[in-house]
């Protein structure tokens, strides 16, 4: 499945870029092979548009904010929220005003701490964390590219035989390399995985989870969104909740943006943001140096292509629910072959 010639994929909300970040002046990002400005209008509202003035062609991410509007940095034309022109400085007060000509303008929506972007009418909306809700702090982990596929990181995210061997020098138990058992739950945009692994528990570990045994168990809620977000719910057995909600932006088809942040129902004085990230980067440092050996085109449809264990069964189901729903999108696609 390559990303940019999956138009089901731009009807899905992504997280783009930290909102602290746009304070100080718009951003270039590029979402599904599409170069964007990111920015943030003077009413809070995030903005994306296409990184292009209607003018002169110019990057709109070269350009700086202005009451409230950004300006092409080219020739100072101004845009609302909208993508409209708001005002053309070589004009007179007198022609200013509501402009017809503009530049295309996509969904946008602050949650989390980040600008999330949509390129076409959501097939869904945001998830809703219940550990929000619940009062559970946040921590931001980290925003950087990958070079690999979004699906082959959430596939990794669900699958429990990896630990034992991807994570051998962290928490994986090579004692248990037999696969957990799981139980699955099936939504429309997705799934909840149910499982329980038990895992080492590393002397950094012990430190941000409380708990000096050398091992313990990971009682995991794992949801997936389609296509490419998941929250895994962890929950240790001295009642410590960490939830790591992941997403895999797909920047075009060799490169996903990865963004990583967690709810605990602890404080910093149980255990400090910079030792729960510590750890956290240990692994999925270890988890990133696999996935970037893996090919970024990845076939829905495995016949003779890939193989697959009992314990492939999220994955499997992850590729099935997108080819179906890329079937229903647009069945010319799926009498091709995906």
């Amino acid at each position: 499945m390559l990303v940019t010639q999956t138009p089901l994929l731009a009807r899905f909300w992504y997280p783009a870029i930290p909102l602290a970040h746009l304070a100080e002046g718009p951003r270039p990002f590029r979402l599904l092979g599409r170069d964007l400005v990111l920015w943030v209008a003077g009413d809070g509202t995030p903005v994306a548009m296409e990184d292009r003035c209607c003018h002169r062609t110019a990057k709109l991410s070269k350009g700086f904010y202005t009451e409230g509007r950004l300006a092409c940095g080219y020739h100072g034309w101004e845009f609302d929220a909208q993508g409209k022109v708001a005002r053309i400085p070589q004009r007179p007060p007198e022609r200013q005003g509501p402009m017809r000509m503009g530049t295309r303008a996509y969904h946008a929506a602050a949650r989390y701490g980040y600008l999330w972007v949509a390129l076409e009418d959501p097939v869904h909306p945001l998830p809703e964390f219940e550990e929000e809700a619940q009062g559970f702090r946040r921590i931001d982990e980290f925003c950087e590219t990958w070079a690999c596929a979004g699906l082959r990181l959430m596939e990794n995210s669900f699958d429990n035989a990896h630990f034992s061997f991807v994570h051998r020098a962290s928490f994986g138990d090579q004692g248990h390399p037999e696969p957990a058992k799981l139980e699955i739950e099936e939504h429309a945009d997705g799934f909840m995985m149910l499982t329980e692994v038990p895992v080492k528990n590393p002397e950094i570990q012990k430190k941000v989870l409380r708990m000096d045994s050398d091992e313990t168990v990971r009682r995991m809620r794992g949801r997936w969104y389609m296509p490419f977000l998941r929250k895994l719910q962890i929950t240790y057995p001295n009642g410590l909740v960490h939830s790591i909600v992941t997403a895999a932006t797909p920047v075009d088809d060799r490169t996903s943006l990865v963004v990583q942040f967690v709810f605990r129902n602890d404080t910093e004085a149980d255990a400090k943001a910079e030792d729960v990230i510590a750890f956290d980067r240990i692994v999925t440092n270890e988890d990133r140096e696999i996935l970037e050996s893996t090919d970024w085109d990845v076939p829905l449809h495995q016949e003779g292509i890939e193989f697959n264990m009992p314990s492939d069964r999220p994955g499997v189901l992850m590729r099935r629910m997108l080819a179906a729903a890329i079937a229903a999108e647009t069945p010319s696609l799926a009498a091709s072959g995906g």
